[in-house]
């Protein structure tokens, strides 16, 4: 008989994650995703009380979750948590803030808001969780979630394109520093997706259209569709991918 590869496992047991943002959208679909995995989970987000429905909801399933008040752009403070409940196996940063408008009319505390969460929290709480791997001397997968357009550009989003190129360098860097200590680094880069902060967005006609014209699948995007690439990049069967970006874009940057 010839001898059969063995399928990698998606399975997450005996593994414990963070994941940031996780009150509502991606970061709470990515939460039940590792949860349904059988990964131990902590939700984090500044929104204590639909965390605490989130985690309620989980348990229910049979899950394994608790919640953690936290706010990344609070630097000190998320490295204590981090480092009073880890050492974290996964990571899963999807905080993130957006403040759209012309470039021209930008103001230095809108850009200050928006990177204080979306570069400088999810370098430092990256840099947390990975500090605890390396003293406990174990592996892990830190996935942060930037965005297409931290691979193109976007009319009104200059610095919420900024944040996201930004988050996809690090990410290259830290993956090739941590590379050695069996961490694996990557990021998650989804399109538009259907969230109740996205509503707004797709109720325009106009720029809806201008969605579903760039996005060259007959659809737009699922908060599902990034659940299933942020097991993938957690599980073993991602073992030998880092410092990548995994676009679940619909091909909007094939084109």
């Amino acid at each position: 008989m010839t001898p059969l590869p063995t399928s990698p496992s998606f399975r997450l047991e005996g593994r414990r994650a963070l994941v940031t943002g996780a009150s509502s959208g991606i970061g709470l679909g990515c939460a039940v995703a590792l949860a349904e995995a059988g990964a131990e989970v902590v939700l984090a987000a500044r929104r204590i009380e639909r965390l605490d429905d989130a985690v309620a909801a989980l348990r229910a399933r049979g899950c394994r979750a608790e919640a953690l008040r936290l706010d990344v752009a609070e630097v000190e403070a998320s490295a204590d948590a981090v480092a009073g409940r880890g050492p974290f196996d996964i990571l899963v940063n999807s905080a993130g803030l957006g403040r759209h408008g012309p470039a021209v009319d930008t103001k230095p505390e809108d850009f200050d808001a928006v990177a204080a969460i979306n570069l400088r929290g999810a370098y430092f709480l990256t840099q947390a969780v990975a500090r605890g791997l390396i003293a406990a001397k174990r592996s892990g997968s830190l996935i942060n979630v930037t965005s297409q357009m931290g691979h193109v550009g976007g009319i009104d989003r200059a610095v919420y394109c900024a944040t996201k190129h930004a988050v996809e360098g690090f990410t290259k860097a830290m993956a090739i520093e941590w590379g050695p200590h069996r961490i694996r680094v990557n990021t998650v880069a989804p399109t538009f997706i259907r969230t109740p902060l996205t509503e707004a967005t797709f109720a325009g006609p106009e720029r809806r259209r201008w969605i579903e014209e760039k996005i060259k699948l007959p659809r737009v995007g699922e908060v599902s569709d990034v659940m299933g690439a942020v097991l993938y990049l957690a599980s073993d069967a991602a073992s030998m991918v880092t410092g990548t970006s995994l676009l679940v874009d619909g091909g909007w940057t094939a084109g």
